[in-house]
């Protein structure tokens, strides 16, 4: 049988168990946090680098059956050097700001495909202008900002463009022009509706 002595310890230590102290409470309460910021900031991580995948993109059909399918016959699908540029590449800032706030622009797409604005051919084709614009004024106020992560007009060796081109960038150089206001087109279909500038 435990004595008086040895209950009164044992219920002192519960009591005690039941009652951390402060100190631990707050390093307890901290561990948790950090291994659930942890845990959050690596799948956060790993969803945003699964949607920047070409999988991902053409993964509907009206991405697949449409610009996927243009994207294939130009220059940044196949060319000399063999290097590929992405969906994500022109399309997602590299910098996790910016990521970010693409991301939930692009869930106004994700509405597109629920609702079927764009589930056929013929439905694309009627809103290509508009959704074309729409990349290119974003384009625009972000000085073509995903063009220059792979050109940028210090890296360029003139000497080696054909004339007009170098004639092109010198004068674009000089104006303070971005890289979309001459390359709409170079990645997917013109919109019928478009005009090209007589500059």
């Amino acid at each position: 049988m435990a004595t008086e002595q040895q209950t009164g310890f044992i219920r002192r230590s519960w009591q005690a168990l039941r009652r951390p102290s402060v100190k631990y409470s707050m390093l307890s309460l901290l561990a948790v946090g950090f291994v659930a910021g942890i845990l959050f900031w690596g799948g956060y991580n790993t969803g945003m680098e699964a949607t920047n995948r070409l999988e991902f993109c053409i993964g509907c059909h009206e991405m697949r059956d449409n610009v996927y399918r243009e994207y294939q016959s130009t220059i940044h699908y196949s060319n000399r050097t063999g290097v590929r540029a992405i969906c994500s590449d022109c399309h997602v800032p590299k910098d996790w700001s910016h990521k970010f706030v693409r991301k939930i622009k692009a869930s106004a797409e994700v509405w597109g495909k629920i609702t079927g604005i764009v589930d056929s051919k013929e439905k694309f084709e009627a809103r290509r202008m508009t959704l074309a614009t729409n990349e290119w004024n974003q384009m625009k106020e972000t000085d073509s900002r995903e063009c220059r992560n792979c050109h940028s007009f210090t890296a360029m060796d003139a000497r080696k463009q054909r004339p007009k081109a170098q004639e092109n960038h010198a004068q674009a150089q000089k104006v303070g022009k971005t890289c979309i206001d001459c390359h709409k087109g170079i990645a997917h279909l013109l919109p019928r509706e478009y005009a090209v500038d007589e500059e």
